[in-house]
């Protein structure tokens, strides 16, 4: 068994084949995902489990380069994504943030309720 906070055995393995560059994309359970793209579900309800529990367990084992969220997220969310020790994270109109998903290795679809509440996360090198 892991000693590790990410348990989930197919999205850990996915974090580990990410290479430099790769996007992952983590949604809130409106996020429509591209005919294609690979959906990694998580949503269980309403709220379970939210974005930020998965977002932080991912954090965990993932070196992310480039972040981005829809600039249309509320203050307090954007505000809630930059508290993240990830890196700069780029606000993009919601038509372009849906755009850059075709491109995802994968989309992790939490219960999260809250609008806007997703995050393009680009897989960066531990060296």
């Amino acid at each position: 068994m892991k000693r590790t906070m990410l348990l989930h055995g197919e999205l850990s393995g996915l974090v580990a084949t990410l290479g430099h560059g790769d996007l992952l994309v983590v949604g809130d359970a409106g996020l429509p995902v591209p005919r294609g793209v690979r959906c990694i579900d998580l949503a269980l309800s309403r709220g379970i489990p939210g974005v930020f529990d998965v977002l932080d367990a991912l954090l965990t084992e993932m070196v992310v380069e480039r972040a981005a969220l829809a600039e249309e997220a509320a203050p307090e969310l954007q505000k809630r994504f930059c508290q993240r020790n990830i890196c700069t994270v780029a606000r993009l109109p919601h038509t372009t943030f849906k755009t850059c998903t075709i491109e995802a290795r994968a989309i992790v679809r939490t219960g999260e309720f809250t609008p806007y509440a997703n995050i393009c996360l680009w897989s960066g090198v531990a060296f």
